[in-house]
């Protein structure tokens, strides 16, 4: 067998460089091949990278899992809100968003969010919710669960639901949660949802806070927006798709 050394091997037209007759086997014996677009035989995208691990054009035939598959990762600094206004359609039965280091700019207020029927021009679609939370100082203190009514719990009402329940705005405070959204795309059911928050409560306690509850419109959601109760934020919220 012959072998062949090269540092670069370019086609001498075009851009298609082919190894081999239909057929054949190439046997690509290094542990290290780079590429930044994969396709098959046929020419068909598999999937691209821009060279720093991020995927794009990703083939729908390599998504046989249920996953989570990462839609679209957003941070904000001093932000007022964070939308999401494309990737929640039809294409997952179940969405999931993940909180990560949400630090307002104000003391004592809460992260909620707010759906939308038509991507995201308006916000404030009904729902009946429900919310409890537990707590325990840092002191070692004073512990407790209980529901939270009033402005966390809602009966078909058009107010913000909050994830999070009267964060701490130092420095080193934050929150992480997540959010899950059952087939916003339906047009013959409401649409159901529940989570989870860990933060940093303004009376300087673990607040471990769990909201469920239905959007009472069997019109798509197609856009999802997070706000603070007042004043701006930073943080980050990762959508992913799950079928």
């Amino acid at each position: 067998m012959s072998t062949l050394k090269s540092n670069t091997i370019e086609p001498a037209t075009g851009t298609n460089l082919s190894l081999g007759a239909a057929g054949d086997l190439i046997d690509v014996t290094s542990d290290t091949l780079q590429l930044n677009t994969w396709k098959d035989s046929g020419g068909n995208t598999l999937f691209v990278s821009d060279g720093s691990g991020n995927l794009s054009s990703v083939n729908s035939g390599l998504d046989r899992g249920g996953g989570p598959n990462l839609i679209l990762s957003q941070t904000v600094t001093n932000a007022a809100t964070l939308e999401f206004t494309s990737g929640l359609d039809s294409t997952y039965d179940k969405y999931m968003f993940v909180f990560l280091n949400i630090n307002p700019a104000t003391n004592d207020v809460s992260l909620g969010f707010h759906t939308s029927t038509d991507g995201g021009s308006s916000y404030g679609i009904i729902k009946t919710t429900t919310y409890f939370g537990a707590h325990h100082y840092e002191s070692g203190g004073t512990s407790g669960l209980a529901y939270a009514g009033a402005t966390f719990s809602h009966g078909n009402s058009t107010a913000i639901q909050f994830i999070t329940q009267s964060q701490a705005n130092e420095a080193d405070a934050s929150a992480a949660g997540i959010l899950y959204l059952f087939t916003p795309s339906s047009t013959t059911y409401v649409k159901n949802f529940y989570g989870r928050s860990e933060s940093n409560h303004q009376i300087d306690a673990a607040q471990d806070g769990f909201f469920a509850g239905y959007i009472n419109t069997t019109s798509a959601i197609n856009a999802i927006q997070f706000k603070m109760e007042s004043g701006n934020f930073d943080g980050t919220i990762k959508m992913y798709g799950c079928r």
